[in-house]
């Protein structure tokens, strides 16, 4: 009973300790190589359906040649779409985003300054006045 109480006070100790580690914080090349992973893995995902589709198309064509051969009936081949082959692997990182004071999303410094604020319509035809 005593080595129990011992293993559970141990493992809600150590739980409580991961807890509190913070999450780790990736520096621009860590994003940058883990963007360029996953885009070589969805490449890698594109070569193995080409060559899957590759070998399912060989397989059907030994099926209908040996149909033929042995004398059976075959029905038509199911029209499939074409197997296209994803070529070689080419990543090209996206463009840095700029910060938003260089992308010019602030407003004009006049209006930044003194913000028109007053009760003015804000188009023709409707008031100020609310129904």
């Amino acid at each position: 009973m005593k080595q129990l109480l011992i293993a559970s006070l141990v493992f809600v100790a150590c739980s409580a300790a991961l807890a509190k580690l913070p999450t780790p914080v990736l520096s621009d090349e860590a994003k940058a190589k883990a963007a360029e992973t996953a885009a070589k893995t969805a490449w890698s995902s594109k070569v193995d359906g080409y060559l899957l589709c590759k070998s399912q198309d060989k397989v059907a064509a030994d099926y209908f040649a040996a149909a033929k051969a042995a004398g059976k009936q075959v029905g038509p081949a199911v029209a499939t779409p074409a197997c296209t082959d994803p070529g070689p692997f080419a990543y090209t990182p996206p463009e840095a985003t700029k910060p938003l004071e260089a992308a010019g999303a602030h407003s004009p410094p006049a209006t930044a300054a003194s913000p028109p604020s007053g009760k003015q319509p804000d188009a023709t035809g409707n008031s100020a006045k609310k129904p």
